[in-house]
Formats: structure tokens, sequence, C-alpha cells
């Protein structure tokens, strides 16, 4: 009789547990808390990207890159902005010094964090020559709106300092404009001095036509 008097009180402590855990989750209080399938699937299957260089125009960086998406506009401080080669070997996509970041106390780099899907990381960082050694990938704190938001970039090794091409501080400037970068960090950005190098760039051809479809489509939503 006492064993099945202990019985139904376990039974009864047991099933009160379960409807109070229940009821938890129903409520959606904090104490119990289960992040949505969408939740989980954003978390895991995106990245944020940091671009300061020619990645700030939205038509360079999907040439390789088709999930990338404007987030936001953002500041890295205590870096400064440079641009060379990797162990001074020419660049023969640009035909200068392309850029990097490097550390740099007091100073600060402008660019945009691009939300990506994790498909495009492998194609990122061939783009950055990672497996090369030409670029590392670096988690970095950027600011943006009050919040700092973790993201993944790129630093050059072994750079040896080089003046970028006018076209390559070209395509920088299209994506600061573009992105609406503030005033003040575009006129430094215009400031910089290149290599004056005149001849034809195909990538500048890719650019141009990238850019007159995307104007397209977008002519054809309206």
């Amino acid at each position: 009789m006492l064993l099945h008097t202990l019985c139904c009180d376990s039974a009864c402590l047991l099933t009160s547990i379960l409807a109070a855990f229940l009821l938890l989750f129903l409520l959606d209080l904090p104490y119990f808390h289960l992040p949505s399938v969408r939740d989980s699937m954003d978390d895991n299957q995106t990245f944020m990207y940091f671009a300061y260089g020619s990645n700030l125009l939205k038509e360079r960086l999907q040439l390789k890159n088709p999930s990338a998406l404007m987030y936001s506009v953002a500041r890295l401080q205590n870096y400064k902005l440079a641009f060379g080669n990797h162990k001074g070997i020419a660049n023969s996509r640009w035909h200068g010094g392309v850029a990097t970041i490097e550390p740099s106390p007091g100073d600060e780099v402008w660019g945009v964090v691009w939300k990506m899907n994790l498909s495009d990381l492998e194609s990122l960082d061939r783009q950055e020559n990672v497996r090369l050694g030409t670029y590392s990938p670096v988690e970095l704190s950027v600011k943006t709106d009050g919040q700092v938001i973790g993201c993944r970039s790129y630093i050059m090794n072994s750079c040896v300092y080089a003046p970028p091409s006018p076209q390559y501080l070209q395509v920088i400037l299209m994506g600061a404009e573009q992105n609406g970068l503030p005033k003040d960090y575009q006129e430094k950005l215009r400031a910089i001095e290149t290599n004056m190098y005149e001849g034809k760039l195909p990538v500048m051809d890719e650019l141009e036509n990238a850019r007159r479809k995307a104007k397209e489509r977008d002519e054809k939503q309206f």
C-alpha cells in the first residue's frame, strides 16, 4: 500500500514538472526558450564580411560571390588603409598596389559589412588568394549604428608598399559612393596618389558589364 502511494506521488510530481515546462514553452518565457529553425539556419548558413577595398563595390564583389547583400556601413578603429603587393610581386589584374589594412592606433578604416552565404566563403578566399598566402583571413570587430559586429576580413601578408593604379582606386571610390561612406573619408580616398597606369584592364570591362546588367534589372522592376 505504501509502495503504491509513493509511485502515485512520483507520477504526480513528474506530471507537474512536465506541465510546468510545457507552460513555460508555450508562454515563450526566458527560462525555457528554443531558437526557431529559421534563426538556426540563418546563424549556420551566413557570415558577415567587412570589405574596405575593391569589394566595397557591389558589382565587384558579386562577380564571384552572388549571395552578398549589403548589411551596413561600418568603422574599424585603430587600423589604417594601405596599398601594396604580396612580397612585392606586381598584381597582374590591377597593375598596382592593392588594399590591405594594418594596425595603427588612433586611425580608422571605413568599409561595408556584407552578409553572405557560407557557400560563397571558398570563392571569397580564392579571390583573396588565401591558399597562396597572399592574404590571411582575420576576425575583426567593427562598429555600426551603435552595434559592434564580428566580421571576417583579410590582411595581406608580407606587404611591400606600392601605390594603386588609377583604375583600382576608381573602383574603391565607386564603392564608397555607392554605399554612402562618410564624405570626409571619401575625400581622403580621392587624395591617394596612384601609379598613373594608363593601360587597359579587362576587369574594368567586367565591372562595366555587370553594372549595366544591374541597371537594366532595376529598370525592369519599375
